[in-house]
């Protein structure tokens, strides 16, 4: 069984709405990193020299790499991020190996098999 690694950076306030997407189209878990920062296009507004931005999450899913593309479209959806600048940025990597999915690879053979 080969994975897909899909990072989603998003507002935190969207993290819990996104989870909730990525896990209907057929993840099995993910990993939530707290209080990103970066920058996109323009830079981030300040006041008084304090900078005006909003918290950001990076969510780290590895699934399946059959279910990879349907999962990365529907949370780009849910997301609305190519309707409006900085909602968020989602992408997926190749993952060459793997451990400690041994459940998981159990668990999904059976969806993965209706899928092809």
């Amino acid at each position: 069984m080969h994975f897909k690694l899909i990072i989603v950076i998003v507002e935190d306030a969207d993290t819990t709405a996104l989870l909730r997407v990525a896990r209907h189209e057929g993840a099995t878990g993910s990993t939530v990193l707290n209080q990103a920062r970066g920058e996109g296009l323009e830079r981030q507004r300040t006041f008084f020299g304090l900078e005006l931005e909003s918290r950001r999450d990076v969510i780290l899913l590895l699934v399946e790499q059959h279910l990879s593309r349907r999962i990365l479209e529907a949370i780009a959806e849910a997301g609305e991020f190519d309707r409006h600048p900085g909602r968020g940025i989602a992408f997926q990597v190749d993952v060459e190996d793997a451990v400690g999915v041994l459940l998981q690879a159990k668990r999904l053979e059976d969806v993965v098999e209706e899928e092809l």
